[in-house]
Formats: C-alpha cells, sequence, structure tokens
C-alpha cells in the first residue's frame, strides 16, 4: 500500500523559511513533486524531481526561492521554502508518479499525500 506522508507545515513571517518533508512508502517512483491550493483557487504546481534526483523543474513563481530534493535511502522527499511571501500561503501537497520523469501535471501523478498548511503572515 502506497502512502505518502508530509510534514513541516506551519506559520511563518514574510521572508521567513520553511522545510517540508514527504515521507513515501510501498514502492519506488519515477518522479516525485509538490503542489499547492490556496483558498478560492485551483491546485497549481510548485515542483518536481525525477528518481536519481538529478533533474528538477519548478514553477516560475518559486524558481530562485524554493529548492526540491529527494534521499532515496530514506524514501523522503523536501521542499526548502526560502524568501516566503504571503501569496505563497496554501496548503500543499506532496505526489508521486508511477511512470512519468519529471511531469508538472496533475493528471501524471497516481499517489497524493493529505497536504499540509503553510501561512505566511506579511
Amino acid at each position: 500500500q502506497v502512502q505518502l506522508v508530509e510534514s513541516g507545515g506551519g506559520s511563518v513571517q514574510a521572508g521567513g523559511s520553511l522545510r517540508l518533508s514527504c515521507a513515501a512508502s510501498g514502492r519506488t517512483f519515477s518522479a516525485m513533486g509538490w503542489f499547492r491550493q490556496a483558498p478560492g483557487k485551483e491546485r497549481e504546481f510548485v515542483a518536481a524531481i525525477n528518481w536519481s534526483g538529478g533533474s528538477t523543474l519548478y514553477a516560475d513563481s518559486v524558481k530562485g526561492r524554493f529548492t526540491i530534493s529527494r534521499d532515496n535511502a530514506k524514501n523522503t522527499m523536501y521542499l526548502q521554502m526560502n524568501s516566503l511571501r504571503p501569496e505563497d500561503t496554501a496548503a500543499y501537497y506532496c505526489a508521486a508518479s508511477r511512470y512519468y520523469l519529471l511531469p508538472s501535471s496533475q493528471r501524471n501523478y497516481n499517489y497524493w499525500g493529505q497536504g499540509t498548511q503553510v501561512t505566511v503572515a506579511s
């Protein structure tokens, strides 16, 4: 049974940092990613990383501020978020893909975590 469990969310002042973690179990994945959903908005792509961790993809809105990484020995993916802005406030979801290398579309992910809330105060 595949499980993705996020942690690390919380509240922070603008300009601050948080690190999200996603612990995976049940199988290996070709790629993993982060999405976020703010109240009243659609879920959007944040970042993706391939199995080896050698390739990454970022949404323009987070490029240069967020860093995605993974530790396959721990079956864990991370999202280091720096220079946080109020517009980064959202529920952040971990996702995993069985087949695609660096998917940015939700439909190319097979498994999802329950989400963790990030709130950035101005």
